[in-house]
């Protein structure tokens, strides 16, 4: 993460943007700034469809630590949804622009089947395993009924764990999960009637309640910009390749 800093900072903007498959892209930054006692808050501006759960769930502990030590306003630039929202959820306060896209609560499993291609062209897989679930997930063939079971039983496990921390962090019921989550996708205005966000405006209008909610001047207002360079997202993609066939996903609707 390339890091600009402005002598005598003391707001940060914490960018998150494209699709989270590693999370060491951003937990560089958001050591450095809970380090930094010059910085009194944070804007967390997202514009991502969401990612992998496993880094999802660490931007999430490591944004809400960061918080409780300094305060962090997300804005949802323009997409906010599923891993991306899931990350966000540890922050004071949500702002969404009004044409955001907001929610995908939900958690997915992919995979390949390429049985009949690999018949076509004359491949037949060999396979030695110990362990009637060693081969959950393969590509190789159609998955067995077993197979199938333990992966949905896995999913639910997980789609459980993510509504859960929605209703502890933004303080909904979680008896009403349908309305909320099953993957739906809401507009900014949708979004704030269902408690996921607290307010619809622009960044301007963030900015404005961090330096409240921060304790600061007006005058004293000074950023430090975080964007990603071309290294971070050939990091990222370098990473996604060794799951492409199978993996536990948090995304947004294609």
């Amino acid at each position: 993460m390339r890091t600009d800093i402005d002598k005598g900072a003391n707001l940060a903007i914490l960018e998150l943007k494209g699709p989270i498959l590693d999370a060491n892209v951003w937990s560089e930054s958001i050591q450095t700034l809970s380090k930094d006692s010059a910085i009194k808050g944070v804007l967390l501006v997202v514009d991502s469809p969401g990612g992998a759960l496993s880094p999802s769930v660490e931007l999430y502990e490591e944004i809400k630590r960061l918080n409780q030590k300094k305060p962090i306003v997300a804005y949802a630039e323009g997409v906010m949804a599923s891993g991306s929202y899931y990350a966000s959820l540890g922050v004071h306060s949500i702002y969404a622009n009004k044409g955001a896209l907001v929610g995908s609560i939900g958690v997915i499993f992919e995979g390949l089947d390429a049985s009949e291609l690999m018949a076509k062209i004359g491949i037949k897989p060999q396979v030695l395993k110990a362990g009637a679930y060693k081969e959950v997930g393969t590509f190789t063939r159609q998955w067995a009924a077993h197979e199938k079971e333990e992966l949905d039983n896995l999913i639910q496990r997980q789609y459980q764990m993510f509504v859960q921390d929605v209703c502890q962090e933004r303080k909904i019921p979680c008896k009403n999960y349908k309305d909320y989550a099953e993957g739906r996708i809401f507009d900014a205005s949708s979004a704030l009637s269902l408690g996921l966000i607290d307010s619809i405006g622009t960044k301007s209008d963030a900015k404005k309640a961090l330096v409240r909610i921060a304790g600061i001047k007006e005058g004293e207002e000074s950023w430090r910009g975080k964007s990603k360079n071309f290294d971070d997202y050939l990091s990222q993609v370098s990473h996604s390749l060794s799951q492409i066939f199978a993996n536990i996903i948090l995304r947004s609707v294609p």
